[in-house]
């Protein structure tokens, strides 16, 4: 792993362990494995280290899963839905702890780049092509729709495991059901 790589790599698990406070750049240096002049030699302050560190870890992988042209609705949005929901799942702890100091450090989290803001506008313009192709209710509120299904995933992903309760279903059935709940909602029919 190179060694800028390294850094942000252990800078993103301490800031998911332990916060903007408790995170100190000498503990990232020992657990990269590097001098702490290091770090600042590449990135000048904790507060850049850890703002390039989360913007890493919000990066999403995959672009562009929805077909520009839809077909198959239901197929084309479970498969995207259980990449976003993946997503979402591995980076929760980091996702978590900025939603926490989001007030106190809102110059951390990524909002129009994260990989949660760029999923929830793929699914938009999805949803847009889906009603203008007539495979969705002409009236749709696609951001209210986008909305929904997006809420449904953050929600799963955010609290699946501290709230096993409410989630009695492995990950893979409710992804289902969620999206067979959404495709009935947005569906053309008379209402």
């Amino acid at each position: 792993m190179p060694l800028r790589e390294k850094i942000l790599h252990a800078a993103t698990e301490l800031y998911a362990e332990t916060g903007f406070r408790g995170t100190t750049t000498r503990q990232i240096a020992q657990r990269a494995g590097v001098n702490e002049v290091t770090l600042f030699r590449h990135f000048g302050s904790k507060t850049a280290l850890l703002h390039e560190a989360i913007q890493c870890a919000c990066v999403r992988d995959e672009l562009n899963l929805l077909p520009e042209t839809p077909r198959e609705v239901r197929e084309e949005l479970l498969a995207w839905a259980r990449v976003t929901w993946a997503g979402l799942w591995n980076r929760r702890a980091v996702i978590r702890t900025a939603l926490g100091e989001i007030g106190t450090h809102p110059e951390l989290y990524p909002r129009e780049n994260s990989a949660t803001a760029c999923a929830g506008r793929e699914l938009a313009g999805y949803l847009e092509r889906t009603r203008a192709a007539g495979l969705a209710d002409p009236d749709l509120d696609v951001l209210v729709a986008t909305a929904g299904l997006m809420g449904m995933l953050f929600a799963d992903a955010m609290t699946r495991d501290i709230l096993p309760f409410v989630y009695r279903r492995e990950p893979a059935a409710s992804i289902e059901e969620y999206v067979e709940l959404f495709v009935r909602a947005i569906a053309q029919e008379t209402r």
